[in-house]
């Protein structure tokens, strides 16, 4: 039960920060939003900026578990790019609210929280950059920079929580086979021959 209602508790202090920006919204606020009472939130977290941190590991640290293990399953690198960027939308499609209130609410994190987050981010791009990589010297790749690859698509892949919204001229199975063609076959230069997640 702790586990969900922590679950609970990020999921509506996220929409409240998104709502009405983390600097205006207070403990009392999350708690109304979650429907306990301002003490019972404290047995939780001890403080709103603990929060903002839980969130922004929702789509950090998150990632970093369920889909870099992706990268290292069988096949080759446009089939495992492919399956990335497939497990990437699909993640930040659920965490899309999360998503924005770790981009324009960052600076808020203590410098501890904040090199925790940053170690997430950098540690996925690293480990795009080495598949990209590896499909560069199998030949299957056609880029002069992997670690630039490996920037432009993770902007890329983050640049949908932005603009995508279910009830968008877009379903997000659309989205998804779009952006398979449009990284792998297009930015990677490996074509559409087993690119498909």
């Amino acid at each position: 039960m702790g586990r969900g209602r922590r679950e609970e508790i990020v999921h509506a202090a996220a929409r409240t920060f998104a709502r009405d920006g983390y600097a205006a919204v207070g403990m009392r606020d999350v708690a109304e939003a979650v429907g306990i009472r301002g003490a019972s939130l404290y047995h939780h977290f001890g403080s709103k900026e603990e929060i903002l941190y839980a969130i922004c590991l929702t789509v950090t640290q998150e990632p970093n578990e369920l889909n870099l293990p992706l990268l290292d399953a069988p096949g080759t690198p446009a089939q495992r790019v492919a399956a990335l960027v497939r497990g990437h939308l699909e993640h930040l499609h659920r965490r899309r609210v999360e998503h924005l209130v770790g981009l324009h609410e960052l600076a808020a994190l203590t410098p501890e929280h904040r090199a925790v987050v940053d170690d997430h981010r950098r540690y996925y791009q690293r480990r795009v950059r080495d598949v990209v990589a590896a499909g560069v010297r199998a030949g299957e790749f056609d880029v002069p920079d992997a670690r630039l690859a490996a920037f432009a698509i993770c902007d890329a892949l983050n640049g949908i929580s932005n603009w995508f919204h279910d009830d968008g001229e877009l379903g997000l199975e659309a989205v998804v086979v779009g952006y398979v063609d449009l990284v792998v076959g297009r930015m990677l230069g490996a074509g559409r021959t087993g690119a498909t997640a």
